[in-house]
């Protein structure tokens, strides 16, 4: 089987950009990344030279769910710096991808009703 495949529930293949297909994880739970404090994003998601981020600051935490929902290849990545519960609290404020959003949202029914009722 197809790994990138393997970490979809669809038949169909989202892309977060032309060539990067979107990677989502199975279960939500599986979520555990940081959700306050500073954190440094591995080089491989955001190319700066400084790749601290603060998420206490405002706008900041949700800015690093969308870096690693559009830059993740592995879903190892987003286990390490996504949290479930507060993923599906900021979904409706993220600005994503078509098709990172369509990925997330075809496998986890839970965030397309909460998008609707936001």
């Amino acid at each position: 089987m197809d790994p990138i495949r393997s970490v979809h529930s669809s038949r169909t293949l989202y892309y977060a950009r032309p060539g990067r297909p979107a990677v989502v994880v199975a279960d939500l739970a599986q979520l555990r990344g940081p959700t306050s404090g500073v954190v440094e994003l591995p080089h491989r998601l955001f190319w700066q030279p400084d790749r601290h981020v603060d998420l206490d600051a405002p706008g900041l935490l949700a800015w690093m769910y969308e870096t690693v929902l559009t830059e993740a290849v592995q879903p190892d990545e987003l286990r390490a710096w996504l949290h479930g519960p507060t993923l599906i609290r900021l979904w409706s404020q993220l600005y994503l991808p078509r098709g990172v959003r369509r990925a997330w949202e075809e496998r986890h029914p839970v965030l397309h009703a909460r998008d609707i009722a936001a």
